[in-house]
C-alpha cells in the first residue's frame, strides 16, 4: 500500500505513530523557513509540517509543491502546540512532521479554487468535473448518495425482495415523454428506446411470480430539463404482488424513515407521514406537491366575489372561473413597493394580476376606516364586506389577502407558485425540517385541452379506484379516481406509484379511452397484455428518485450537486462534449441518412 493511514483519520491518540499518507495538496503556507500545507483525501483534511531543521531534503523538495500536486508524505503525528488547534477540521488537534515526501504526480493550475466554499460559475465546474469532485461538498454529497442507495438495499434484502435487473434496449411505447431511440445496426430501420421506467418488465416480473422485486433503476427521458429534472436519472423501482395501497405506503414510509434517521440523524421529521388525497391537497394548496412546513392554505370565495363590481372578478365568475386566494398573516406592513413586486411575481408565473387586501388596524375590522383598509384599485367595498371575507378565510387585523382570478387548471398553478413564494420571501421554510406526504385518490385521467383527449393522470397501467370500472363506460371519465399516490416532501414530488392493473379486459378499455386504435394497442402492448391471460396476480408498486431526495438530504437547490456526472439546463455533457455528431461511416453501419448542414 501506499499510504498507511487516512488524512482524515488521525486523532490525538495517534499522536507518536510513524505514518505514510498519500493525497493531494490543498493550500501552502510558508513560515519563515518552516512550510505548512494541508494535504486532502476523501476521508478529510490533515496539516503536514515542513522543518528544515529537522527533514532539510523534505523541506526542499516541498518549496516546489503546488496546490493539487498528488504526493506521498512519511512523518510522524504530533500535538499542534497549544493555541494553534483548528477546531473546523476533525484533525484539528494533531499535524503530521514530514521526515520524507514524494511527488507522485504534477498538477496544472486548477481553474478554481478546490475548497469547501469555491464558488466557480457552474459551466466551469461542469467542464472540470473531476475537479469539482474533489471538493469537500461534493464528496460528502456522493457519499451521503452511497449511504442512502446502501440502506435502501439492506432494507429491502431484509423483507424478502429480489433485486433484479431489466434490459437498457426496450420497445419505444407511448408512456409520457419522448423516448430516447438507439438504432439497430443488424435491424436496419428499426430502433431501440431506453426505458423511461421498466413499467412493463416489474409488472411482467410480478406476473412471472417474483413478488416481491426492486432495483436501482437508471431510467431516460427525453424532455426540457431544469433544477430537479435530467436527461437520466435514478429511481428505486418497486413492485410487489398480493398488496393493497396501504400496503406500499406503510412500507414506504417505514424505509423513509428509518433511512432518514439512519443517515441524516440531524434532520427534523415529521411522523407519521399524512395522507393527503389529491382534491384535498389543490382545495387547500393549490398544489399535488405541497410544501407542509407552512400554513398559507387556500380558501374559494367566488361566491363573495359576486358581491363587489369588480370587473376581473365578476367576468371569471361568468366564465366559469374562480376567486381564491390566501391569508400572508401579520404581512398588512407591506408597503406599495413590495406589493408591486409581488404583483409582477404574479405576472411572471402567468397570471394576469394580484389583489391584494391589508388590514392594518388592530380593532376588529369591522369598526375599521377606509383608511385602515388598503384595497386593490377596482375593488373597493365596504367594511361590512371584509369582515365577512376575513370571517370566511380566517384573517384579521394587521394581516394581509390575496386572491386570484382565473380557470383551473392555472388558476391553482399561479397560487402555488405565490404560495412558494412567499413561504421563501417570509423564510417560513425551515431548511433542516423534512414535511412527507402521501397524496392520494388521483384523478385516473386528464383532460388533454390542446389534443382534445383524455391522457393519464400517471400513467396507463393505473388502477381505477374500487367500484369505478363501471364509470368507464360514462361520459364524466374526469370524477373518476385512481388508486395512484405521490409521495412528497417540502414541495417536491419524490415518488410515484399505484395499484396496477392485471386484467387485459380492463387494461385495453383503458388503452382505447386514451385514443390508441386495436391495432396499436396489439402492436405496442401486445405482450403485457397477453402476459395478463395467463394468471397475473395483483399488484403495485412505487418508483422514487433517488437523486431528488439526495438533494434535499444534502440541502442542494439542484440534483446536479449529486450526480457525478450531470448534463447541463441544455442537456449538453461539458466535460465530454455531448452530444456530437456522428461519422459518417457510423451512419452507414446504422442505416441513417446524414441530415448535417451543408452535406
Amino acid at each position: 500500500m501506499l499510504r498507511s493511514a487516512n488524512c482524515g483519520s488521525l486523532r490525538s491518540e495517534n499522536t507518536d505513530d510513524q505514518v505514510t499518507l498519500a493525497g493531494w495538496i490543498g493550500r501552502r503556507r510558508d513560515h519563515g523557513g518552516i512550510i505548512f500545507l494541508d494535504l486532502r483525501d476523501r476521508s478529510g483534511i490533515v496539516q503536514i509540517v515542513f522543518n528544515p531543521e529537522t527533514a532539510s531534503e523534505a523541506t526542499r523538495i516541498a518549496e516546489e509543491l503546488r496546490p493539487e500536486w498528488v504526493v506521498q508524505v512519511k512523518g510522524t503525528v504530533s500535538l499542534r502546540p497549544d493555541g494553534s488547534e483548528n477546531p473546523v477540521i476533525a484533525t484539528g488537534n494533531i499535524e503530521v512532521m514530514a521526515s520524507e515526501v514524494t511527488v507522485m504526480n504534477r498538477s496544472l493550475t486548477p481553474p478554481f479554487y478546490i475548497e469547501e466554499d469555491s464558488e466557480a460559475d457552474e459551466s466551469l465546474r461542469l467542464r472540470y468535473r473531476y475537479l469539482d469532485l474533489r471538493r469537500p461538498p461534493m464528496l460528502r454529497n456522493l457519499s451521503l448518495r452511497h449511504e442512502v442507495v446502501k440502506y435502501i438495499r439492506n432494507f429491502l434484502n431484509d423483507r424478502n425482495f429480489l433485486e433484479v435487473e431489466t434490459p437498457i434496449l426496450i420497445k419505444s411505447t407511448p408512456e409520457g415523454a419522448r423516448d430516447f431511440l438507439v438504432p439497430s445496426r443488424m435491424q436496419p430501420g428499426s430502433f431501440y428506446a431506453l426505458p423511461q421506467s421498466p413499467q412493463q418488465m416489474k409488472q411482467l416480473l410480478m406476473v412471472s411470480g417474483v413478488e416481491r422485486y426492486y432495483q436501482i433503476a437508471r431510467c431516460f427521458r427525453d424532455e426540457d430539463l431544469r433544477a430537479d429534472r435530467q436527461l437520466e436519472f435514478t429511481q428505486l423501482d418497486l413492485e410487489m404482488s398480493f398488496v393493497e395501497e396501504e400496503d406500499i405506503l406503510n412500507l414506504t414510509e417505514d424505509l423513509y424513515t428509518g433511512m432518514i434517521e439512519s443517515v441524516t440523524p440531524d434532520k427534523a421529521l415529521r411522523k407519521p407521514f399524512p395522507r393527503i388525497t389529491h382534491k384535498e391537497a389543490m382545495d387547500r394548496y393549490a398544489s399535488d406537491k405541497p410544501d407542509l412546513r407552512f400554513g398559507l392554505e387556500m380558501t374559494d370565495i367566488s361566491e363573495l366575489a359576486t358581491e363587489t363590481e369588480f370587473r376581473v372578478f365578476l367576468s371569471t365568475i361568468e366564465g366559469g372561473g374562480q376567486i381564491k386566494g390566501f391569508v400572508v398573516p401579520g404581512q398588512a406592513q407591506f408597503v406599495t413597493g413590495q406589493v408591486k413586486e409581488l404583483e409582477e411575481t404574479a405576472k411572471a408565473a402567468g397570471a394576469g394580476g394580484l389583489v391584494h387586501i391589508r388590514y392594518r388596524g388592530i380593532k376588529p375590522v369591522v369598526q375599521l376606516t377606509g383608511e385602515e383598509i388598503l384595497e386593490s384599485a377596482g375593488l373597493r367595498m365596504p367594511p361590512e364586506w371584509h369582515q365577512r371575507l376575513c370571517d370566511k378565510m380566517g384573517a384579521g387585523p394587521g394581516d394581509m389577502i390575496l386572491l386570484m382570478a382565473g380557470h383551473q387548471p392555472r388558476l391553482n398553478h399561479w397560487l402555488s407558485s405565490m404560495r412558494t413564494h412567499i413561504g421563501t420571501l417570509l423564510e417560513l421554510t425551515d431548511p433542516n425540517e423534512l414535511a412527507f406526504a402521501f397524496v392520494t385518490s388521483f384523478p385516473l385521467f386528464d383532460w388533454n385541452d390542446d389534443a382534445k383527449r383524455w391522457d393519464s393522470s400517471h400513467h396507463p397501467f393505473t388502477s381505477p379506484a374500487d367500484g369505478q370500472e363501471f364509470d368507464l363506460d360514462g361520459e364524466d371519465l374526469g370524477a373518476i379516481t385512481s388508486k395512484a399516490y405521490d409521495l412528497v416532501c417540502n414541495g417536491s414530488e419524490l415518488a410515484s406509484g399505484s395499484i396496477r392493473i392485471h386484467n387485459r379486459q380492463l387494461q385495453e378499455k383503458i388503452f382505447g379511452i386514451l385514443g390508441h386504435s386495436k391495432e396499436e394497442i396489439e402492436s405496442q402492448f401486445g405482450q403485457i397484455l397477453e402476459a395478463f391471460e395467463y394468471g397475473a396476480p395483483p399488484h403495485g408498486g412505487i418508483a422514487p428518485g433517488i437523486d431528488r431526495l439526495v438533494a434535499i438530504l444534502c440541502d442542494s437547490p439542484s440534483i446536479r450537486d449529486v450526480i457525478a456526472f450531470p448534463k447541463t439546463q441544455s442537456g449538453s455533457d461539458l466535460l465530454f462534449d455531448a452530444p456530437s455528431r456522428i461519422d459518417q461511416k457510423q451512419l452507414e453501419e446504422l442505416s441513417l441518412e446524414s441530415t448535417y448542414e451543408g452535406e
